[in-house]
């Protein structure tokens, strides 16, 4: 007999996961320059001050004017760095970064008279869940690194081991604050765990599990105040300094496509995914909507917050975050328990 864990709801045809992945980077490539547009002006709008306001009607042509720029941009390599490495390391940033995006449920599977077939309105329904997005996240690390070491420069070193420290550090808190929700739900799979909130929302018996989760998924995109991989006046730039043209603007886009992913996860894990009022078509609506606005939360933290020291990153995951995430997942589980 399978667990409830090893269930996956719907199994597609080859052909509707390849349009799946199409889509997901088509929908990838345009939504990034748009969120880059709206911190832009809602940064602007937090610092009384305008933002991009000359390209184009109200600024909104500023992220083609920006693409075009890096484009045209002339890629130097230090003469210590290994060149192949260089160009591998944003690479797999991006790919590990949209890999975890399909797992984000944007609704149920569809009814059979709209497609003629069962779709999911996700990318894929994995029997393993959430830990095929602690995979993947684990695998981007080597991005970080490789970036970092294979420039040849001591500052870009400097970055990839403070990017290693930190993501180590937080995804461990990361990976608590979420086994809460799965030890409720009792299952991996995201579309089983939206399903499990019909009720009530996670958020509701996971507040720490969500706050824990929140401040770790800040560290785990290198967002301030956790940017210390970045630290400009320590640093230079971190792991890309030695980037220039469309290499550097690859490790930020890979940034803004975690923004999104920790978004998606934290709206199917803690908000009740699709869950919503009205009718069933506004599911992906809901979805989007709440993702928005934990978006907008990454920018408001970026305009207020001060960048915190290195030591007291490390000091507030492992003394802090760390043992408030495992009493949180004794509490529950006992809780489970009793239930």
């Amino acid at each position: 007999m399978s667990l409830p864990i090893a269930e996956v709801s719907l199994a597609e045809a080859t052909g509707v996961q390849i349009i799946k992945s199409l889509v997901i980077f088509a929908v990838v490539l345009q939504i990034v320059p748009l969120i880059l547009l709206l911190e832009r002006k809602l940064l602007g709008r937090f610092q009384s001050r305008l933002g991009p306001n000359r390209v184009g009607k109200f600024g909104l042509m500023q992220p083609l004017a920006d693409v075009g720029k890096l484009l045209s941009k002339e890629h130097s390599t230090p003469v210590t760095a290994v060149p192949w490495m260089m160009a591998l390391a944003p690479v797999i940033s991006i790919l590990t970064a949209v890999a975890t995006l399909a797992i984000i449920p944007f609704g149920d599977v569809s009814d059979e008279g709209l497609f003629g077939y069962d779709v999911g309105l996700y990318g894929i329904d994995v029997s393993i869940g959430i830990l095929y997005a602690f995979a993947f996240g684990a695998l981007a690390f080597y991005g970080l690194v490789l970036g970092g070491w294979a420039s040849g420069s001591k500052y870009s070193f400097l970055g990839a081991m403070r990017a290693a420290a930190q993501l180590i550090s937080y995804e461990i808190a990361l990976g608590f604050s979420l086994l809460g929700v799965v030890m409720t739900s009792g299952s991996l799979s995201l579309t089983e765990i939206v399903h499990a909130q019909d009720g009530i929302w996670f958020i509701v018996p996971q507040f720490v599990g969500f706050v824990i989760f929140l401040i770790a998924g800040f560290a785990e995109t290198n967002r301030p105040p956790f940017d210390l991989p970045e630290a400009d006046a320590e640093i230079v730039a971190g792991y890309n300094t030695e980037y220039g043209g469309m290499r550097f603007g690859s490790f930020f886009m890979a940034e803004y496509i975690n923004m999104i992913v920790i978004s998606g996860i934290a709206t199917a894990m803690f908000l009740g995914g699709w869950h919503g009022p009205g009718p069933g078509f506004l599911d992906p609506f809901w979805v989007a909507l709440k993702m928005f606005l934990f978006i907008v939360l990454f920018i408001w933290v970026r305009a207020t917050l001060p960048r915190l020291r290195y030591d007291q990153l490390m000091s507030f995951g492992w003394k802090i975050l760390l043992p408030l995430a495992t009493l949180n997942v004794l509490v529950t589980a006992i809780l489970v328990v009793l239930t």
